[in-house]
Formats: C-alpha cells, sequence, structure tokens
C-alpha cells in the first residue's frame, strides 16, 4: 500500500540488506538470505513509516512525547509508570482503518500462499538499531483482527522498561523508537535454537556452535530445560556435542503457546540429526561469507518436511558483540531471541 507516496508494507522477496533504515535488520536480513536462496518462511513487512503513519494518523506520537515530558529529570525513578502509560497507548489506539485494511489484505495474501485459512504467524519486532532482548514478539497468531493487535502490541513493546532503560543508557532519545514489525508464516518446530559461526566467549571463527532444543525452544530462556550444544570445526566438521535431559517443550496451543511433556524416548537424545548439523553449519558459513563477518542465526526445524528441506532460517544478524566481557551471558540467552527480539 501506498500512502503520501510510501509504500509500507513489503514482503521479504522484495527486500534486500541494504533496506535496514527502510524496514528493520531483521526485514531486511531476511530478504538478504532468501535472494540466497536459504528457506526463510513466506511474510512481510511492516515498514518504519508504517509506524510513523501510525503515530501520524492516530495522534498518539504527540501524546508520546507529553507523557515522556511530564516526567522530565524524574523519568528513571518513575521508568516502570511510564512505561505502562506509553504501552497502553499503543494497546488502547485502534489500527486507522485504511491501514487495518491493507494489513488484512496482506494477511490475506500469506493465508492464500500458505494454502491456509487463518494461517499461523510469528509477529516480531525488526529495529534499525540492534536493541537485544528488548522488545517482544507474538508466535502463533491466528486471523487477521490478531495479526493487526499484535503489530499494535509489538510497536508498543519499543517503550517497555527495558527498551526505554536501554535507549537511556545508550544516550538516545527516549521517543526514537524506528521499528519495524515482520510478519512471518510460523513453523511450529520440532527443534528450534540458534547457531553462531563464531565461539562468543573467545572469538574463535574456526568453530560455529549450535544450541536447541525439542519444540519452539522458549522452556530454555526460562530455565526450565538446558539445550543440546553443538561445537563444530568448519574445516573438517569434527564436533563436540553435549546431550542435555529435555523434559519439557514449548509447542503451538489454540491460541499462543503452551508448554507439554516431550516424549520420555526423545528427552535424552539430540534434537538435531548429525546431517541436519552438517548442513547447517555449510548454510552458516555461506551466509558468513557472504556478509563478511560472523553470524548469529536463528533456525527451526519443520516436521512436516523431509531433509534438508525441513531446515529454515527465520534471523540473521552481525555476531560482532562475540568476545565480549557478557558475551557468554549473551548467547545463554539468546534462543530468547525466538520470544524476546533482538
Amino acid at each position: 500500500m501506498v500512502l503520501f507516496g510510501k509504500k509500507w508494507i513489503l514482503w521479504f522477496t522484495e527486500l534486500n540488506k541494504n533496506h535496514n533504515d527502510l524496514v528493520g535488520k531483521k526485514c531486511a536480513n531476511l530478504g538478504e538470505i532468501s535472494r540466497l536462496g536459504l528457506r526463510v518462511p513466506p511474510g512481510f513487512a511492516i515498514s518504519l513509516d508504517g509506524y510513523e503513519l501510525f503515530l501520524k494518523k492516530t495522534g498518539i506520537g504527540n501524546k508520546i512525547q507529553l507523557t515522556i515530558n511530564t516526567y522530565g529529570d524524574q523519568l528513571e525513578q518513575n521508568i516502570k509508570e511510564a512505561s505502562d502509560v506509553l504501552k497502553d497507548l499503543f494497546r488502547s489506539t485502534p489500527m486507522p482503518l485504511e491501514m487495518e485494511k491493507e494489513i488484512k489484505k496482506q494477511y490475506k495474501k500469506l493465508c492464500d500462499l500458505a494454502k491456509e485459512q487463518d494461517v499461523a504467524v510469528a509477529v516480531r519486532s525488526s529495529g534499525v538499531v540492534s536493541m537485544p532482548g528488548q522488545m517482544d514478539s507474538y508466535l502463533n497468531v491466528r486471523g487477521a483482527d490478531e495479526v493487526v493487535e499484535k503489530i499494535r502490541y509489538v510497536w508498543g513493546s519499543a517503550f517497555s522498561v527495558r527498551a526505554i532503560m536501554y535507549r537511556h543508557n545508550k544516550g538516545l532519545p527516549p521517543t526514537t523508537t524506528p521499528i519495524g514489525v515482520a510478519v512471518i508464516k510460523l513453523i511450529c518446530a520440532r527443534s528450534a535454537g540458534v547457531l553462531l559461526t563464531v565461539i562468543p566467549t573467545t572469538g574463535d571463527k574456526t568453530k560455529v556452535i549450535i544450541e536447541g532444543n525439542w519444540g519452539l525452544g522458549e522452556i530454555v530462556v526460562s530455565g526450565e530445560s538446558k539445550p543440546d550444544t553443538f561445537i563444530i570445526n568448519k574445516a573438517n566438521f569434527d564436533m563436540e556435542e553435549t546431550i542435555n535431559a529435555k523434559p519439557k517443550r514449548v509447542v503451538c496451543g489454540p491460541k499462543g503457546t503452551t508448554v507439554a511433556d516431550v516424549p520420555l524416548e526423545s528427552q535424552n537424545i539430540s534434537c538435531l540429526k548429525p546431517e541436519e548439523i552438517k548442513k547447517m553449519v555449510e548454510i552458516a558459513c555461506f551466509v558468513e561469507n557472504h556478509f563478511g563477518e560472523p553470524q548469529d542465526m536463528e533456525w527451526v526445524i519443520d516436521p512436516s518436511l523431509t531433509f534438508p528441506e525441513n531446515i529454515f532460517w527465520v534471523q540473521t544478524r552481525s555476531a560482532k558483540w562475540a568476545k565480549q566481557p557478557d558475551a557468554q551471558g549473551y548467547f545463554t540467552n539468546l534462543l530468547g531471541g525466538l520470544f524476546k527480539d533482538r
């Protein structure tokens, strides 16, 4: 759709890495790796112009600034209250009708492409400035009304306590919230996780590290389950693996996600097959070479498909944070990128 001379909804197939300032890092990179031939679930991006259009047409842009001004120098001391007020603005403000119609139109196209009515999607943030773990994602969103609602919620999560404090600590204006949104077909994964083409604590670029769990992986973030870990030599594929007990997994429910038991026979076996690991490493090294720097990537395994078509990628980004003082803690929480956006 074009409003005020700007197209504010774009499909991943229209995007590449140069569109970061248009749709945010996540969406731009999804477009780039899909062009490279990686299997990326279909989806579309709400651009930063869409966000700005929403603020302008609803008038809440002025309300955000007024709210921030109200707290003045006391913003940090009242950060939770300010955050609640700002997030509620987005939750309580309806999407302008013409924007709602266009989002629903694009969602219908996605349903048609997937050959599924009310296809399940993930609605995820896509910031121009990387703000690891500061904004929300919503999984297993079904139906046009729910998609429109969750887009507003993702926009509002740019004013979470953590996001406001992140901008404050980085010296960014509290109202600086350039944020796109990815609406991407959800894969109710057999297993899911993250992959880095560098060892985060040492900066060793000769190895790849993969962490994963059965299901969607969110259970790892809660501390209820430890992920399987695989460290693979890029040159000869020699591998060290640590297979942990995984009694719980996160699966798709009627709406959203739910925690379920892992079958006893699967709790202590690897969530990835050797051929899947090798293929993932090959693909990740190709992506690393393309971008010219180490990558951290999110992967999911589709249980409805056979190898190698079952491997999908839902994010790649620079891993330039590796070998930082808190790198190990950052990597431990990377699986949260599937549920708390990065």
